[in-house]
């Protein structure tokens, strides 16, 4: 099968059905088709069934070819008509950011319906397209929201995001909490956590597409979990939260390394919609000792 198979289809329902069978054939999974045709033409599902029948101009069909070959190669989708959606938000990506997962939507949607009503000090480490920053913020439009990355590219991206969104978040260039003053309320993060010895197991397009910088991490993907346990352990405000992903096999390890640095700590794993250990959810008490730590029964 070829381009010119898919070319010379002539409804919205021929070029689908042919371009699911084009990325079927290359090996690529063929709903991908019908994902591009309404992200790239700002369709819904019923205006797809509504214009099956229709002729699809030509201007139009020859994008759509051009998005379907680029697929064939492995680029994500996403990528090719540049944004997601996150919590019913579109937002805006390139190849300096990582594609937003649903467990990341999963656990924000979890945690943003059960915080306290007063304003809070939030922080994103490595907000990367900034889609928990944002979103935050446009739920809680009491909290201050600060998010950070080390990457330049990627808080371009974020800051544009933000803009078109209407989010008023501060944007600062930092690794994890080295620019940044104060203390928190909510530190969240999704920060690189995959181990170089994880390499061969992933998807060739996340390799070959989504930025190294924000996936791998050293110490077997230990590294950020460790930094941000130490930097944190005098920025958490009591009662203060914290919400950190983390990859399926982690667990152990990083619930470890918290529990060294908050003993005192209310500290979960929580599993994600596949019941994957997912995310770690570290809550202080009402007062810290000199160590850093928290003890409800010390007095002052």
């Amino acid at each position: 099968m070829t381009i010119k198979f898919i070319r010379e289809a002539s409804t919205y329902a021929e070029v689908l059905s042919r371009a699911s069978a084009f990325l079927k054939q290359s090996h690529r999974e063929p709903q991908i088709a019908e994902w591009l045709l309404k992200e790239r033409f700002n369709m819904s599902l019923t205006d797809l069934v509504t214009l099956q029948k229709q002729e699809m101009n030509e201007e139009d069909k020859e994008q759509y070819i051009r998005d379907i070959i680029e697929a064939s190669h492995g680029k994500p989708p996403q990528h090719i008509v540049g944004h997601e959606w996150f919590y019913d938000r579109q937002f805006k990506i390139t190849e300096a950011t990582l594609i937003p997962r649903p467990e990341t939507e999963e656990w924000f949607d979890r945690y943003i319906k059960h915080l306290p009503e007063r304003p809070l000090r939030v922080i994103d480490l490595g907000t990367g397209s900034g889609v928990l920053a944002i979103s935050h913020k446009l739920e809680r439009p009491q909290d201050e929201v600060v998010a950070v990355d080390i990457s330049q590219a990627a808080l371009a991206v974020a800051s544009s995001n933000a803009q078109t969104l209407g989010a008023e978040v501060t944007f600062i260039e930092s690794d994890m909490l080295k620019k940044v003053t104060g203390t928190f309320d909510l530190i969240l993060s999704n920060p690189p956590y995959i181990s170089q010895s994880e390499r061969n197991e992933m998807d060739e397009s996340v390799i070959d597409f989504e930025p190294h910088l924000a996936l791998f991490a050293e110490e077997e993907g230990l590294y950020f979990y460790k930094k941000i346990a130490e930097e944190t352990s005098e920025r958490l405000n009591p009662e203060g939260e914290m919400i950190l992903e983390f990859g399926y096999k982690q667990a152990p390890a990083i619930k470890a390394i918290f529990e060294n640095h908050f003993p005192s700590a209310t500290i979960k794993i929580e599993k994600d919609f596949n019941n994957n250990d997912r995310t770690i959810h570290l809550k202080r008490d009402t007062k810290i000792t000199k160590e850093g730590d928290v003890n409800a029964d010390s007095h002052s």
